[in-house]
């Protein structure tokens, strides 16, 4: 398991996530998207960078292998190690994912890998953070959420399989076992959002923006359950909505969307295109995270949502 990242002296971990760049073949769009990612990692000069799907709109890509290396270029050239799941629209025409995962992959900074076989998906792996003195202190989960519904009778989008399920449970227990048998304190990135984020916001106070309908699945595989159940995993990190961006806490996991990156997408007006940063701190079971927009406007304290419908008890 991968152990070359750290905490910094400071006792502090910092991440940014970029989101559906939407990178086609290096149009005024695109070039804009790149001063974006320029510019928040001058800002906030990030241990690790993490893409979450949709790196391209594989569609429109003349050469879909080399629209994906332009899009990670930003985050290459600083020699930040990065990592990167994908999104449903990354592998719709041109290249498989199994092909641009080898594109990721032979890039010098670049973390991510295939995973096992046996797995569903492609990019199923986990990293670890050492702390100062080079033991893993915390854990980072990917997980390839899919495409679109393979079920003729589900409609709509994929979901994470039980195979992936599996895999995060034995990961998890691993790193307890070499922990003392205590979880690791965790974060899960994937690019489609779990049904529990439409949960969330009808039921609990959020932080942040929903204005368009969560797209996700509509057949939950239990992927929060097994979190649940591991007590490992205390914030997961999506995209594909793009204009959404809050977050809130439900059954004590923190489910947030990262801020849409990408200048090809569909956005709202003065709805500024961003990046999330995340910064986790050794030994704590908790992390903090604000918006870095495009231009340069920090939002640490977003306004607050209050559900329709309060959870209950019994």
């Amino acid at each position: 398991m991968e152990t070359k990242l750290r905490y910094r002296e400071d006792g502090t971990f910092k991440i940014v996530q970029f989101t559906d760049l939407h990178w086609q073949n290096g149009e005024k769009e695109d070039r804009r998207t790149r001063a974006l990612i320029e510019r928040v990692m001058a800002a906030e000069k990030p241990d690790l960078v993490v893409f979450t799907g949709d790196l391209i709109y594989s569609l429109d890509c003349r050469d879909p292998k080399q629209s994906l290396r332009d899009a990670v270029a930003p985050a290459e050239r600083t020699g930040t190690p990065w990592a990167a799941v994908f999104g449903n629209h990354d592998s719709e025409g041109g290249a498989t994912r199994a092909e641009l995962m080898e594109v990721l992959t032979s890039q010098r900074h670049c973390l991510a890998s295939a995973g096992p076989v046996g797995v569903h998906g492609v990019g199923n792996y986990a990293l670890t953070v050492a702390d100062r003195q080079g033991a893993a202190s915390s854990a980072l989960y990917f997980l390839d959420s899919g495409s679109y519904s393979e079920d003729p009778q589900v409609s709509g989008y994929d979901w994470i399989r039980p195979s992936q399920i599996e895999w995060y449970r034995m990961q998890s227990q691993r790193l307890a076992k070499a922990s003392a048998g205590a979880p690791l304190p965790a974060l899960a990135f994937f690019h489609i959002p779990l049904p529990e984020y439409a949960d969330v916001w009808r039921t609990e106070t959020c932080f942040g923006h929903r204005y368009e309908g969560i797209a996700c699945p509509k057949f939950n595989s239990g992927l929060f359950a097994a979190m649940k159940e591991r007590g490992d995993v205390m914030g997961t990190f999506c995209g594909h909505d793009h204009i959404n961006d809050f977050e809130g806490t439900l059954g004590g996991i923190r489910l947030c969307y990262g801020r849409a990156s990408g200048y090809h997408t569909y956005g709202r007006w003065l709805f500024a295109r961003g990046a999330r940063v995340i910064r986790l701190r050794e030994g704590a079971r908790t992390f903090e995270t604000w918006l870095r927009l495009a231009n340069g406007l920090a939002i640490r304290h977003p306004r607050p949502h209050k559900p329709r419908f309060a959870r209950q008890g019994n």
